[in-house]
């Protein structure tokens, strides 16, 4: 496998589960209901949340389809919001789980520095 391949795969995989969790957010989910309740997030604040990963993930594909700088934007975005998310996580002492919001990291930081080499 070559980097093209491997930046294709990363940006895509990571546009796909961001998309995925987006879903759950709008639907919303029993777990993200119930996380979202642990780590003191309203409710309410779900479908702006779910609005913001929707909008990085499809951001990531436009990237991937020649907009390079709307998913760099995206990639950039994504990074601060799981940022944001695992700091909320620390704030309230809800680490048992909190390598969920890690993964999307790891996979929002991956596809940024695809997104830029």
């Amino acid at each position: 496998m070559n980097l093209a391949t491997g930046s294709l795969i990363t940006v895509a995989l990571t546009a796909a589960i961001t998309i995925a969790i987006a879903i759950a957010d709008f639907i919303p989910a029993r777990f993200v209901l119930a996380n979202s309740a642990q780590v003191g997030v309203p409710r309410s604040w779900l479908p702006v949340l779910g609005a913001l990963k929707l909008a990085g993930g499809i951001g990531l594909l436009a990237g991937l389809a020649g907009f390079r700088v709307l998913g760099v934007a995206a990639a950039a975005g994504l990074v601060a919001f799981f940022i944001g998310a695992i700091v909320t996580h620390i704030r309230a002492k809800v680490f048992y789980n909190i390598g969920f919001p890690g993964l999307y990291l790891l996979a929002s930081a991956a596809s940024l520095s695809m997104l830029l080499a």
